[in-house]
């Protein structure tokens, strides 16, 4: 086997290596020895002087007696510069001595400190190998990087080149072209010098003729100046009389507009269905019950199935209620068509006249959202209060043109259980009880001292107000209505106005804009209201019947009107009287299971809606 490995290293080196004891063997043609023990030295390099061919012999995992042969691996000369050019016979031992033939153990030792030691510096320079490899890598990228950036500020210098060639280009024409203007500029210097020599001449000519013409003309432009005096004084007149005339038509659309809501009647009644909700128990029902004659808009029939006869078990049949009013909006009717019809009474306000409206109806019946609008409100589903704020404040701005000027004041509060409540005060901040006191002995008008009354200019105020006051109201859940007024909310706009440029004195309107949002009626049979609920509904219902009965005393023109009975008809006593206009929406809901509360609602509408009050007066300082 070990003639077969070594036979191409020539045949002078090629000899049988035989199994036996430990003994050593020369090379048939040069004197260098080798182990041919069944244990080689591990790690070791042996060289042959005569033919410069490296040996490995290998002794790991090797018994004695077994054969072993040596390989040939390559020149001495192409051998690693870490190995040694020609091993010795015997190696030395730790103290530098040489071991003696015999002692094998010793010197296997020595050869596996030295490959140790060959390891360590092999891995040592692979590492730095791998470490050299990686920055090459780098290099290489850092190379294309370079080389890439290389091209592009290439690219950007031929550009720039370019550019700086076709400035040159532009900087050349200039030149000609300022060349070009110097001249003209010497030209036309030569051109003004003559001019102003002329102009001198012509001034020195001018003024010889003005002074002729001065000396000519001087008494036709005294009577053309008397001419124009008179003119300006009769223009000042015309504008004076247009003024007043403007101011006298003013008053008489405003005595037109009274006229015609005098007309309409100073109490008026809308009703208004609200529609089916997207609730699943709601959706699942119609309108059958609910009827609209196509060809008048103030009519609304309602229908019941009942006995004939009752008492008897008599056949079924459908018993109709006819109720008229002076306006019936229908399910389908949206926020904008409802505020069509009361926008001539809110101008009525801005006239000077105290102004109050009003949603009544039992619990759920959508008197809020005719009033404020959903929480989520948008330009469509703007309510009642918002929709006639934005409309004063817009009529105000179209006045100042013709002399008038207003200031505005808004106040909210609610009555809940008989005691008025700030909405405008958050419920921690609030003090005591609030009372309703007369200005003075000797007048009429009524305020609530520490109520907060808010100055406002504009829409947007008035918004956020509606807003603070919406979080702060009383609501609680009741078997009727998930999310039930527990009182009525009460918001006014007080509105001053004065025209001074009226015959030299202050000509001051003060009236008071109420817009209320009820409390929803409830029955108690059906409410199921018990302890604070049940003393909610109790002062609910006895408020609404106080108010039922005051509008009847006053259209009776009885002497006494009990305003005192319930603090929401004295707070609105100046607004419910002879001297104010009044609507009342009433609020039914469209659902058949409620159809005996909407027939209590639409006949106390009735009752209001055949009211008189007489006729309402500007209030005017």
């Amino acid at each position: 086997k070990m003639q077969g490995r070594l036979g191409h290293a020539g045949p002078q080196h090629t000899r049988a290596m035989k199994c036996g004891p430990p003994s050593l063997q020369k090379c048939s043609v040069c004197p260098v020895s080798l182990h041919t023990a069944g244990i080689f030295l591990a790690q070791s390099f042996q060289v042959c002087p005569s033919s410069q061919l490296s040996v490995s012999s290998h002794s790991q995992g090797v018994k004695p007696g077994m054969g072993r042969g040596i390989a040939l691996l390559a020149p001495a000369s192409s051998a690693s510069p870490f190995l040694p050019t020609a091993a010795p016979a015997l190696a030395a031992g730790n103290d530098g001595k040489k071991r003696a033939a015999w002692d094998l153990k010793g010197q296997l030792s020595d050869m596996r400190t030295k490959m140790s030691s060959y390891k360590d510096k092999v891995q040592r320079l692979d590492g730095e190998n791998q470490q050299l490899k990686r920055q090459l890598q780098e290099q290489v990228v850092q190379n294309r990087e370079l080389s890439s950036q290389v091209s592009t500020l290439s690219s950007a210098l031929h550009t720039c080149q370019e550019q700086a060639h076709q400035r040159l280009h532009e900087v050349m024409e200039l030149s000609d072209l300022k060349q070009q203007l110097e001249e003209q500029v010497t030209s036309h210097s030569r051109t003004i010098g003559q001019l102003e020599g002329t102009k001198r001449d012509l001034s020195s000519l001018l003024e010889t003729r003005e002074l002729k013409l001065a000396e000519e003309g001087l008494a036709q432009r005294e009577c053309e100046n008397k001419e124009l005096r008179g003119q300006v004084a009769a223009q000042l007149q015309v504008m004076t009389q247009q003024e007043e005339r403007l101011h006298h038509l003013e008053m008489e659309r405003r005595r037109l507009h009274n006229l015609v809501q005098e007309l309409k009647g100073n109490i008026r009644v809308f009703c208004r269905v609200r529609p089916l909700l997207a609730w699943e128990k709601e959706r699942q029902k119609g309108l059958e019950h609910l009827h609209f004659p196509l060809q008048d808009n103030k009519a609304l029939v309602l229908s019941k199935v009942e006995e004939v006869s009752p008492g008897t078990g008599a056949q079924l049949g459908d018993v109709k209620y006819d109720f008229s009013f002076d306006r019936v909006f229908s399910p389908a009717c949206s926020q904008e068509q409802v505020f069509e019809e009361i926008a001539l009474l809110v101008q009525s306000a801005l006239d000077g006249y105290h102004v109050c409206i009003f949603a009544y109806g039992q619990t759920g019946s959508g008197k809020t959202y005719t009033m404020e609008g959903p929480d989520d409100m948008s330009p469509e589903t703007m309510g009642m209060i918002p929709r006639a704020v934005q409309q004063v404040f817009q009529e105000a701005r179209e006045l100042e043109p013709k002399g008038w000027q207003y200031r505005f004041t808004a106040n909210f509060l609610e009555i809940y259980n008989e005691s008025l409540r700030d909405l405008l005060v958050g419920r921690p901040e609030r003090g005591a009880e609030l009372e309703i006191k007369r200005v003075s002995q000797s007048s009429e008008e009524l305020h609530v001292p520490n109520l907060r009354y808010v100055p406002v200019d504009s829409e947007d105020e008035v918004l956020k107000l509606l807003r603070t006051a919406k979080a702060n109201r009383s609501v609680a859940k009741t078997a009727l209505n998930d999310r039930s007024s527990r009182s009525h909310s009460l918001f006014q706009l007080r509105i001053e106005g004065w025209n001074r440029s009226r015959d030299l004195h202050s000509v001051c309107e003060c009236a008071v804009l109420s817009l209320v949002d009820l409390a929803g009626s409830e029955r108690l049979d059906k409410s199921f209201s018990k302890g604070e609920r049940l003393r909610e509904t109790q002062a609910i219902n006895t408020s609404l019947s106080t108010l039922g009965l005051v509008i009847m005393a006053l259209s009776n023109k009885e002497p006494h009107i009990p305003y005192r009975n319930s603090k929401l008809t004295y707070l609105l006593q100046n607004s419910l009287g002879g001297n104010s206009k009044m609507l009342m929406f009433v609020n039914i809901s469209p659902l058949e299971e409620n159809l005996s509360e909407s027939l209590n609602s639409l006949r106390f509408a009735s009752k209001v809606n055949e009211c008189v009050i007489g006729t309402a007066q500007a209030n005017r300082k």
